[in-house]
């Protein structure tokens, strides 16, 4: 796959954090967050694999979004290669987590607000989700 090429679109159905709070103990991390109040991410069991871009964190991304949901390589990707995107780019959330992505650039400790970081902002000018651009024009 080469750099620019359309890698996943992410799938599911639009719902409200209140509708993320009842489905999120089943299905666990499965949305991205679209909107203020808006998700986008399976409601179903059985829908979680359809619905998944099947992408981990690393602050060394191969995959970055466009607009709210397609996810497009940043670099060639080989057969095989992991995915990883950089969480920073499509979260906006309240949690620490350590990262053991492995990058020689590895920010140790993820948080998501990472996208109020300036360095963050810059390197990932035009790959943040549409609502984190809005965030960050905001700001």
């Amino acid at each position: 796959m080469d750099a620019g090429e359309i890698v996943c679109v992410k799938g599911g159905y639009i719902f409200t954090r209140a509708a993320l709070a009842e489905v999120a103990p089943v299905l666990g991390p499965a949305e991205i967050q679209i909107a203020d109040d808006l998700f986008i991410g399976p409601r179903e069991l059985d829908e979680r694999e359809g619905a998944m871009i099947f992408s981990n964190h690393s602050c060394e991304p191969n995959i970055g979004v466009q607009g709210q949901i397609v996810f497009v390589a940043l670099r060639q990707i080989l057969p095989g290669e992991e995915l990883t995107h950089d969480w920073a780019t499509t979260d906006d959330d309240e949690y620490t987590l350590e990262s053991r992505c492995g990058a020689p650039t590895c920010r140790r400790i993820l948080t998501g607000k990472d996208w109020k970081r300036q360095d963050l902002q810059r390197k990932y000018r035009g790959l943040f989700s549409w609502y984190i651009e809005r965030l960050i024009d905001a700001e």
